[in-house]
């Protein structure tokens, strides 16, 4: 069996070809070419905190995109990997037997009944649908993860009655969709499918498999209609065959079963090999993932905490809005590259102590996990004079966030980690993971398999 994973991240889409001993056979990689959607506001804090001007703020970030710019990606990243296939060995697409895609947590959008979007893509971070997230609380109970304003289901009732109801022309919603249910619907001209994991912040109960009558409540109360649901999968479940005409288009055989997908957070810890119940994972990407195994489910509003299937176990933990974005916000790749060395100099010399500042490192207002809160300001104050100072602060300030995750999911009945397994861009930093391991007490390690895309491929073969 050879099999395809793809994973749709923040800032690019990468392509992993495995074959049945889990090798990787191939891989590509595009950079997104476009840029998010965020507000004006948030444009000019930007460029105020580029001058080092400290603004205050309390608007409300919104983060959208729109998702013809992710098939455009789509295409390049297959037709790349096509093109390696054809140069490095005598391989080709159309060997691949099974493909699943994996997407960011809680990217939503609404589509007609041909498949089309007709409401824009709000992001993971996106924090415009406070007002709902509000609404939902009066009806949700505390074990669900559509909860906050981050979550799917604040957003697809705000897309609904303000990209919907306010354009009487637009073409009528048909599916709610999350980012890599569209891109899956695509390739099999077959919409209205998702699968455990991503549906989970839509208000899928995981524990009883079925959308719960509280949210078809809610759902019927705001005017929303029920059938745009998808109807979910288990992740790695078949959903159907490549489209014939996609099939040709892109080189792949007419018998590619396509699979359900999952979030990108749960198909990197698939890739990272974790199984047990104490191991923790922690994606250092864009943004910052904690989660952990554990035996049981866990949910707390409070915090961010939610869980999901894991095989035969749970996975328990959330996303942070604080992570690698806001290091490249300060600084260019050059420059983390050689603060980095500077700090490895440090640490080898034993010329390195802690600085403790309280940084809290956010890009902008509003927070997930391990607090959830729409409105939480950054604190990335004062700044140092030296560049490395200010960047072992961010640093040191995205492991205190991580600490705290670990210890708030202690608090709620997990296991505190045997270990850390880092996974993500950010895992590759040995500078951080001196500093991280220094805060956890415990010890931290890069696994070996790093890609989420590699984890959606090991989801095709049904096997992890």
């Amino acid at each position: 069996m050879i099999s395809l994973g793809i994973d749709i991240g923040t800032s690019g889409i990468r392509a992993v070809m495995l074959d049945k001993q889990q090798h990787i056979l191939a891989q590509s990689l595009i950079k997104h070419e476009f840029v998010t959607t965020a507000s004006l506001q948030e444009k000019m804090f930007a460029k105020r905190q580029q001058r080092k001007i400290h603004w205050p703020r309390t608007h409300i970030v919104s983060q959208s995109q729109k998702p013809v710019h992710w098939w455009d990606s789509f295409e390049k990243v297959i037709f790349k990997l096509k093109q390696e296939l054809s140069t490095s060995n005598h391989l080709s697409l159309s060997c691949i037997s099974h493909l699943a895609i994996d997407g960011t947590s809680g990217t939503v959008l609404l589509a007609d009944q041909d498949g089309l979007p007709c409401s824009e893509a709000l992001m993971y971070h996106d924090q415009r649908a406070h007002q709902y997230a509000q609404i939902i609380d009066s009806y949700a109970p505390k074990n669900t993860a559509a909860r906050g304003a981050a979550s799917g289901l604040a957003k697809l009732l705000w897309l609904y009655n303000n990209q919907q109801k306010n354009r009487p022309n637009s073409r009528p919603a048909y599916y709610a969709l999350n980012q890599s249910d569209w891109i899956t619907g695509k390739l099999t001209q077959t919409f209205g499918f998702s699968d455990y994991n991503n549906a989970l912040k839509m208000g899928y109960d995981a524990q009883l498999k079925c959308w719960p009558d509280w949210l078809i409540t809610l759902l019927n109360k705001q005017a929303f209609p029920v059938s745009l649901l998808p109807e979910v999968f288990c992740p790695g479940e078949v959903i159907a065959k490549v489209d014939s005409k996609m099939a040709q288009y892109f080189g792949f055989s007419k018998t590619l079963q396509v699979c359900a997908g999952t979030t990108d957070s749960t198909a990197a810890i698939i890739a990272s090999g974790a199984k047990d119940i104490g191991e923790a994972i922690t994606s250092l990407g864009s943004t910052l993932v904690m989660k952990i195994i554990t035996d049981k489910a866990i949910f707390d509003p409070q915090s961010g905490v939610y869980s999901q299937p894991y095989g035969d176990h749970w996975l328990a933990g959330g996303g942070s809005n604080s992570g690698g974005a806001v290091l490249k916000h300060f600084f260019s790749s050059r420059q983390l590259a050689q603060l980095t060395d500077v700090l490895n100099s440090a640490i080898a010399g034993n010329d390195f102590s802690l600085l403790d500042l309280d940084y809290y490192p956010l890009l902008s207002a509003g927070e997930r996990f391990p607090i959830q809160d729409h409105l939480l300001e950054p604190r990335i104050t004062p700044r140092p004079e030296q560049d490395i100072a200010f960047f072992q602060a961010l640093l040191e300030g995205m492991a205190d966030i991580e600490s705290m995750a670990y210890q708030r999911l202690l608090e709620l009945g997990a296991p505190y980690p045997k270990h850390v397994k880092s996974i993500g861009g950010g895992a590759l930093n040995q500078a951080w993971q001196n500093i991280r391991q220094s805060k956890l007490g415990i010890p931290v390690q890069t696994a070996v398999l790093q890609q989420a895309a590699a984890g959606s491929a090991i989801l095709a073969q049904n096997t992890w």
